[in-house]
């Protein structure tokens, strides 16, 4: 991720929220993603929006990272004209910075000791879709085969056994 930008006293507001200086969140899930014409934002928490809606603007890479004590995360992204990435933990980009790649899917799990007592449920944001259903550990959620982007993306943890609606279709494939 990039480093701390200096605004030179002026503030500087990506996507509506006053940049801190910092792309870190403090909440149980915290991600960040970077979005075409824009570059990295804000790290957000916890269902939080991270990415856009109604732009047009494709995500190019994430971050991900647990803000629970014995509780990992891994997460792959599957990237235009390259397929699906192996897996990277706790904070490494997934997806690519600077070559104009749109993210098409994702899949995220939950590892270490602390893993059994929660689930990771997420949903995405798709060009000519709008919001999938929630998937959750490890599932994919997005599409295969359409050339779509992901514009945006919501990720919550929840302890094992708590009641969630996943909704619709978390990912779409097309016949082969």
């Amino acid at each position: 991720m990039p480093a701390a930008l200096d605004t030179n006293g002026y503030t500087l507001y990506v996507n509506g929220v006053a940049y801190d200086g910092d792309l870190a969140a403090t909440g149980n899930v915290n991600y960040a993603t970077h979005v075409q014409n824009i570059g990295w934002q804000n790290a957000v928490s916890d269902g939080a929006l991270s990415g856009t809606v109604g732009q047009s603007l494709r995500l190019e890479g994430i971050t991900i990272k647990s803000g629970i004590d014995g509780l990992g995360i891994e997460y792959a992204t599957h990237v235009q004209n390259i397929g699906w990435q192996d897996y990277v933990a706790d904070g490494t980009v997934s997806g690519t910075e600077g070559q104009s790649l749109r993210l098409e899917a994702i899949k995220i799990q939950l590892t270490g000791t602390q893993a059994d007592k929660y689930d990771v449920y997420y949903r995405v944001q798709v060009e000519n879709l709008g919001w999938l259903g929630w998937a959750s550990n490890g599932a994919e959620s997005g599409t295969a085969g359409y050339g779509y982007r992901l514009e945006g993306i919501e990720i919550v943890l929840v302890e094992k056994g708590t009641a969630f609606d996943t909704g619709s279709a978390a990912f779409y494939e097309t016949a082969a």
